[in-house]
């Protein structure tokens, strides 16, 4: 259990750069936030008017900070360089390469949802009183009541930072070869449970006193390090989608197909005319059939006999076949479709 290092003892509190350098120096590239703010900083004046994808920027190898978390580095003397330019500048951790996952807690006053979105993929029954719960702390302590566990809230064995609004942010750290995409608290085809960000690959996280207008991000007790993810936390992302790859830890009540039915066999076929696309370039209806095959399996996936992650998988790969070259719309077709989907379930005779 890693205490308080020199860095955040010392009579004043950090600054940017040295939260940077002790980041990076425990392996979690880190990016430049606008001072005083949680978003990544500008990308160069070329960058700003030219189209292209950050994989093909010229910025990255050149040093410069462009296209944010995908310019984290772990470069000492970079990250010495671009401060030194601009110490007001915040700090932020690209959780994918960290291969951190890190939960965004809220505490916002809103309106309370619909019992079927509090957690997603878990009946909250009628006689279960609601009365109170307002926030993702309320929500992320459901969950782990359901499942017999701790809140990660309450977790003192990982680091946690108290965020600017009131939320806070629980991290956690994952074994080598497991991957976790990221997810928003108000989403419906992938979603942890409302008022709770999941923040993981294509993600980055506030580092720990980083100041903004609204205030500091404090480290909540003594620890600092992030604890590796409990194996009950895992398999829930698992089952809510989460999963980038196959974890080493166990699903529990996770609704997932064991047995084929007639319909997932449809979903077989749907998937077969989609591949079938890739005979020409124009004029096969790919993209109404993606997203018919889309909706299919979000149906699938709301009636327990498809699991989100394989629905992805499966939608993903037959897309490439057909249109390699278009990922970017593919992957919006298929996010679209399935959203449209998980609000249809298909409810399904004679399971075979």
């Amino acid at each position: 259990m890693l205490r308080h290092p020199k860095l955040f003892t010392a009579p004043s509190e950090p600054l940017p750069v040295d939260t940077a350098i002790w980041c990076a120096r425990k392996g979690w590239p880190v990016h430049p936030l606008v001072p005083g703010r949680k978003i990544p900083a500008a990308n160069c004046s070329d960058c700003r008017l030219q189209d292209h994808s950050p994989e093909e920027c010229s910025c990255h190898a050149a040093g410069r900070w462009c296209h944010g978390f995908h310019a984290a580095t772990t470069d000492v003397e970079r990250i010495r360089t671009w401060w030194a330019a601009h110490p007001d500048f915040g700090v932020a951790v690209s959780c994918g390469p960290a291969r951190l996952v890190v939960l965004d807690i809220d505490a916002h006053t809103q309106e309370q949802p619909s019992r079927e979105r509090l957690l997603p993929g878990i009946p909250v029954h009628p006689s279960i009183d609601l009365a109170g719960l307002e926030n993702g702390f309320h929500t992320l302590g459901l969950l782990a009541a359901y499942r017999g566990q701790q809140s990660p809230c309450s977790d003192e064995t990982t680091l946690r930072v108290r965020t600017a609004s009131g939320g806070i942010h629980v991290w956690y750290s994952l074994p080598q070869g497991s991957r976790m995409r990221s997810s928003s608290g108000a989403g419906v085809t992938a979603a942890l449970a409302w008022q709770v960000d999941v923040r993981a690959e294509k993600g980055y996280v506030v580092a720990p006193f980083t100041r903004t207008k609204s205030g500091t991000y404090r480290p909540v007790g003594p620890v600092l390090e992030p604890a590796p993810l409990p194996a009950w936390l895992a398999a829930e992302l698992n089952r809510t989608g989460h999963a980038v790859t196959s974890s080493p830890v166990p699903q529990q009540a996770a609704p997932v197909l064991t047995r084929r039915s007639g319909a997932v066999d449809g979903l077989s076929r749907l998937l077969e005319a989609v591949e079938a696309c890739a005979t020409a370039s124009e004029g096969t209806g790919f993209t109404d059939k993606l997203n018919r095959a889309a909706f299919t399996a979000g149906g699938l996936v709301a009636a327990g006999r498809l699991s989100h992650a394989e629905a992805v998988d499966r939608l993903t790969r037959a897309a490439e076949v057909a249109r390699p070259a278009q990922s970017a719309k593919n992957n919006r077709t298929i996010r679209d479709g399935l959203g449209a989907g998980v609000r249809r379930p298909l409810h399904l005779k004679g399971r075979s």
